[in-house]
């Protein structure tokens, strides 16, 4: 145990120390003259010292486990997710939360690594160096849909989001062919910007379709990113007019620590938790701003490496996962304020208030330092994909 220790890379260690910093501190600065959020600081302290132990524990298992048992993972995640949608507690318009009396669990925030784990098993196990579209890519999107569609009836479009960005990652690096992801990139495309005008110009027709139910919010959230201009902002885009004039008043080195108007005064809502890059904006200007990215930026390098480092296939697979999960997270939450992306209830990742997604994340950043520690031998079960490079590679001594 002491040697895998040793070889855990530690650059990434600090880069996580750092991120528990800027935490703890943000957290404290929007929360210590509030009833009910006061102490939250302490709380996410204690969420750390269990994200950290999930971190090095995940580290010291060797992720090859979890390959082996990921169909009992998946179904086991999706039983979870079943389970939630009856039984699951409602927060911010969402029932994707199970009380566990001492805290609330988010099943689909646990699911994006289960998903991971599950999508690469599949991939490695078929071993083929391209991707068929029917016998492939429609039974590996259907395995997504299941839980991408428990988690949207539980109205968490946020986290539903992230299983198609994860199952994108996954098979890039499975080795779809070009003419099927043109052709991807040519129907998503053409989907949204079909979809984006339909919205604008039929927007009463939904508004009045969707009426007062539980996803006529989805407007309050989509209004202020298509039609900033005609919104409201005393209403619907009230969130992000003011965190936008929030982050600009920030400038290059900020208002100072626990002395950003627009967080302080409450203007800007959930400063704690989805909103918190607001109070980073706000009160550490540009500066504080761009340490936070090159924190996130030698994060996701570091994983890189570990993965072109790897001698075997499983590993790069689900790192490639992690770094999807994580960069579309940190797009989504710091866009959707700055105006490029939609309002959508998406952590910062390692920062934002929360137990599950902290734990969860570290726990996937603990799998990636797994294949650093355990992914340097070729595995056996993992049959390398029979290409013309390897069949060459394999007649050539034959020849001789």
């Amino acid at each position: 145990m002491l040697n895998k220790l040793k070889k855990i890379d530690y650059l990434i260690v600090t880069a996580l120390v750092g991120m528990m910093i800027v935490s703890i501190t943000s957290i404290y600065s929007v929360t210590k003259d509030t009833a009910d959020m006061d102490g939250s600081h302490l709380t996410m302290m204690a969420y750390y010292v269990v994200a950290f132990i999930a971190f090095f524990g995940m580290s010291l298992l060797d992720y090859r486990l979890l390959h082996k048992y990921a169909l009992y993972i998946y179904l086991g995640g999706i039983g979870i997710l079943v389970f939630t949608l009856f039984f699951g507690k409602t927060i911010n318009g969402a029932q994707g939360w199970l009380d566990l009396g001492i805290v609330n669990l988010q099943p689909a925030e646990m699911f994006k690594l289960i998903l991971i784990i599950f999508v690469t098993h599949v991939l490695i196990i078929r071993n083929k160096p391209e991707l068929s579209f029917i016998k492939d890519i429609i039974p590996i999107g259907l395995l997504t849909f299941i839980p991408f569609a428990l988690v949207m009836i539980q109205n968490d479009l946020g986290n539903a989001l992230a299983y198609v960005v994860i199952l994108l990652g996954l098979l890039w690096i499975g080795n779809v062919k070009v003419t099927h992801a043109l052709i991807g990139l040519v129907l998503v495309a053409g989907t949204a910007f079909g979809g984006i005008q339909a919205y604008i110009h039929y927007h009463d027709q939904i508004e009045e379709f969707l009426g007062k139910g539980s996803r006529a919010h989805w407007m309050d959230r989509i209004d202020p990113w298509l039609m900033a201009s005609s919104v409201d902002t005393s209403g619907a885009g009230w969130h992000t007019y003011n965190a936008k004039l929030a982050i600009a008043s920030g400038g290059m080195n900020g208002e100072g620590f626990m002395q950003g108007t627009s967080v302080q005064s409450g203007r800007v809502p959930y400063t704690y938790s989805d909103s918190i890059f607001v109070q980073i904006a706000e009160e550490y200007g540009f500066v504080g701003s761009s340490v936070v990215l090159l924190l996130y930026f030698i994060l996701i390098h570091r994983m890189i490496l570990i993965a072109l480092e790897s001698r075997e296939r499983a590993g790069p697979f689900m790192i490639v996962g992690i770094v999807s999960m994580l960069l579309y997270q940190i797009f989504e939450n710091i866009g959707m304020f700055i105006g490029l992306m939609p309002l959508t209830g998406i952590t910062l990742p390692f920062i934002s208030y929360g137990g599950t997604s902290l734990v969860i994340s570290m726990a996937s950043l603990g799998v990636a330092m797994s294949v650093k520690l355990h992914g340097q031998d070729i595995e056996e079960d993992f049959p390398e994909p029979k290409t013309y490079r390897t069949q060459a590679a394999r007649i050539r001594p034959q020849n001789r």
